[in-house]
């Protein structure tokens, strides 16, 4: 029974480190790579993501998160030795957290983060470097974000064709 019990923690574990492999994201409609390009987003997901992230309830889930996540870094004595995975989630917070209305997607290797997707404003995007160096163990950013502003809903059109045309 210990042997079953170890082994099935062993490949639930093992599977969970292999669906952690990908790029951090801040919404759902941001890019899965940071390879990968987006279109402009609808301005009701723009403000559902934003509406989301704004709320004094998630702002306050992901600082703590941070918070944790440093503090357990610090215990293990490696202030700056961050592993990918732990600076990509972090540096997602974080932008979640102050650019809501963002849809980015964030990766890290060896220290170096890189920043990709869209955001409605300059001003979000200059604040992207920022905002990702604040984060213990972040060596170089590179940002490849556009600046691409909401577009409004548009309504769809319906068209009338006859069964001879």
């Amino acid at each position: 029974m210990k042997k079953l019990t170890a082994l099935l923690v062993g490949s639930l574990l093992f599977a969970s480190l292999a669906a952690c492999n990908n790029a951090a994201k801040t919404s759902a409609t941001a890019p899965n790579t940071t390879e990968e390009t987006v279109e402009a987003p609808e301005a009701d997901t723009a403000q559902t993501n934003q509406g989301d992230a704004t709320s004094d309830i998630r702002r306050d889930q992901l600082n703590a998160d941070i918070r944790a996540r440093e503090q357990r870094n610090n215990i293990t004595g490696g202030d700056t030795d961050r592993a990918d995975g732990d600076l990509r989630s972090e540096v997602r917070s974080k932008l979640e957290a102050n650019l809501p209305a963002g849809q980015l997607a964030v990766d890290a290797e060896d220290g170096a983060v890189t920043v990709t997707g869209t955001v409605p404003t300059q001003e979000q995007l200059e604040r992207i470097e920022p905002l990702a160096r604040e984060i213990k163990g972040v060596q170089a950013v590179s940002v490849n974000v556009q600046v691409v502003p909401a577009q409004p809903e548009t309504d769809e059109v319906e068209t009338n064709q006859s069964p001879g045309t």
